[in-house]
């Protein structure tokens, strides 16, 4: 199967868009893909587990539900350190899950290892 990179830069303040990126890693993920999710910006506060108990799309659906399907396919999840650092996010909110903080060269290497990157 093929290996998917989702960069994900929307957060709680577009629902619809941030949940439209977890299903559409889900879907990857339920084929059988090798997905990796790379969140930046307003997007690092979606692993927050209060976020991801609320936030659903129009049409998107959970996030909650997109992101526990990812977690059981195997998806991986690395968030921008500078991005966190930013908007409160702490190795305590990643604690527990598939999760880890990154720097910017982590989602170059990411995206050249990739045979498919999406964009939210």
């Amino acid at each position: 199967m093929g290996k998917m990179l989702v960069h994900v830069t929307c957060g709680p303040e577009d629902p619809t868009r941030a949940a439209l990126a977890f299903l559409v890693a889900k879907a990857a993920v339920g084929d059988g893909h090798d997905v990796k999710l790379f969140l930046a910006a307003d997007a690092v506060q979606l692993v927050r587990e209060a976020v991801l108990d609320s936030l659903s799309g129009l049409g998107t659906g959970s996030l909650r539900e997109s992101y526990d399907a990812i977690v059981a396919g195997g998806g991986r999840f690395y968030l921008s350190g500078m991005s966190s650092k930013g908007r409160g996010v702490t190795d305590a909110d990643l604690e527990g899950k598939p999760a880890e903080m990154a720097m910017p060269d982590v989602v170059v290497k990411l995206a050249f290892d990739s045979d498919v990157v999406f964009t939210y």
